[in-house]
C-alpha cells in the first residue's frame, strides 16, 4: 500500500500507472470476449469502412472490425509479455544467485556465456530463435525470455555479489541455516526492489519486441490478432485506410510509455539513491 502511494505521488508513477491499468483493462475485456464486434467476424459491405458510431475504429480489408480485433490484440500481445518477461525474470534469478553464490569457474562460464548473448541485439537473437524454432505465440515467448534473461542475470549477479559479503550473511552461516534459506531469505528479498523495476522495463521491451517478431511474420499467426501483426497488415493500406495503421501504432506507443514510466517512478521510489533532485 505504501508504494501505491508513493506511486500516486510521483508525476511519472500516476502517467504511467493510468496508462498500464487502462490496458490491462482493456486486455482482461478482450480475453472475456467483451468486444463491440467479433473480432472474427468479416462484414464484406462494410470494408475499409472509415471510423464512425458503428465501429468507433473502423473496419480492415476483410470488413472486421478494428476495435474488436485492437481489444485482442493487446490481450495477446500483453500475453507474450508477461510470460516471457515471467521466464526470464524466474531463470535469470535462479542463475544470477547460483552464479553470486558458488563463483569460480561457475561464474566465470555462466556470465561469460550471458556476455555472448548480450552481444546479439535483442531484435535479432529473437528472429535467429524463432527462425530455427519455427513461428507461433509460444516460439516468440521461448525467444523473448532467452533474449532477456542475461539481463535479469546481471541485475541479480551483481547486488548478490556485494550481499554475499555482507555480516548478515556471515552471521545466518555461522547459526547454521541452510544454503537454500540464506539464498532466499536473505539474498533474494533484498532483491525485490531492483527486481521489481527490471520487470516493469522489461514489459516494455518485450512488448515493443513481440510487435516486431509478429510485424514480420514470425510471431502471433492470424486469424488471431495482436499489435505487431494488425501493423504487418496495414503497411500496404497507409494511404486508402490510415486509420488501420494509427490505431495498432500509437497502442503500441502508448503501452511502451506507460511502462518506462511506470519503471522510472519505481526505480525513484524502490532506490533513493536514484531520485532526482
Amino acid at each position: 500500500m505504501r508504494v501505491v502511494k508513493a506511486i500516486l505521488s510521483h508525476p511519472s508513477g500516476r502517467i504511467g500507472g493510468v496508462i498500464v491499468l487502462v490496458y490491462l483493462l482493456v486486455a482482461l475485456l478482450g480475453a472475456v470476449g467483451l468486444t463491440p464486434h467479433d473480432p472474427l467476424m468479416q462484414y464484406r459491405i462494410d470494408r475499409l469502412h472509415a471510423p464512425t458510431s458503428s465501429y468507433w475504429m473502423g473496419t480492415d480489408l476483410f470488413g472486421r472490425d478494428v476495435m474488436s480485433r485492437l481489444m485482442k490484440g493487446i490481450g495477446q500481445s500483453f500475453t507474450v509479455a508477461f510470460f516471457s518477461v515471467a521466464l526470464a525474470t524466474l531463470a535469470g534469478t535462479v542463475l544470477g544467485l547460483t552464479a553470486a553464490w558458488f563463483g569460480g569457474r561457475w561464474d566465470t562460464v555462466m556470465m561469460r556465456f550471458m556476455d555472448v548473448l548480450l552481444a546479439f541485439p535483442a531484435i535479432l537473437l529473437a528472429l535467429l530463435i524463432v527462425t530455427i524454432v519455427g513461428p507461433g505465440t509460444w516460439t516468440s515467448v521461448a525467444a523473448i525470455s532467452i533474449v532477456y534473461t542475461p539481463i535479469f542475470t546481471r541485475v541479480v549477479r551483481g547486488p548478490a555479489l556485494s550481499l554475499k559479503a555482507r555480516d548478515f550473511v556471515d552471521a545466518a552461516r555461522t547459526f547454521g541455516s541452510s544454503r537454500s534459506y540464506i539464498l532466499t531469505r536473505h539474498l533474494l528479498l533484498n532483491l525485490v526492489a531492483p527486481l521489481t523495476v527490471q520487470v516493469t522495463l522489461a514489459l516494455a521491451w518485450a512488448l515493443l519486441t513481440e510487435a516486431g517478431l509478429s510485424f514480420l511474420g514470425l510471431g502471433t499467426q492470424p486469424p488471431a490478432s495482436s499489435l505487431g501483426l494488425m501493423l504487418s497488415d496495414a503497411r500496404n493500406l497507409m494511404e486508402q485506410a490510415p486509420w488501420l495503421l494509427a490505431f495498432p501504432a500509437v497502442a503500441i506507443m502508448l503501452s511502451i510509455l506507460g511502462f518506462n514510466l511506470l519503471g522510472d517512478a519505481l526505480r525513484d521510489i524502490l532506490d533513493p539513491k536514484t531520485r532526482r533532485a
